[in-house]
């Protein structure tokens, strides 16, 4: 439970959802992480030890650069969590749809 409230927690913030969502492209420099937002190269450091911590995010030294790449498989746990709601939303949906049904009949 630890490791899902680390995820829920890195995934709280837009600026860190942004950042995984362009690590979806591909391995980046967090210079160029950086680069998008309307903030210093250090908040986005940050961001990215938050994402680094929950296990998000793997961080390697090359040189003087740190390259950041995204490790989903962090995240599925918090996607087995939730397809339990997953499920209760479908069928939900599907009464919902039926009780439509019934009443245009």
């Amino acid at each position: 439970m630890q490791n899902l409230d680390a995820t829920f927690a890195a995934l709280s913030d837009g600026t860190r959802r942004a950042i995984l969502g362009t690590l979806m492209e591909g391995e980046a420099r967090l210079s160029d992480l950086a680069a998008p937002f309307n903030m210093s190269q250090t908040a986005v450091s940050k961001h990215v030890r938050v994402l680094s911590d929950a296990g998000l995010v793997v961080v390697e030294k090359r040189g003087r650069t740190r390259h950041c790449r995204l490790n989903a498989e962090a995240m599925k746990g918090a996607d087995e969590w939730l397809s339990d709601y997953r499920s209760f939303w479908t069928r939900q949906l599907g009464n919902l749809s039926e009780h439509l049904e019934k009443g245009n009949s």
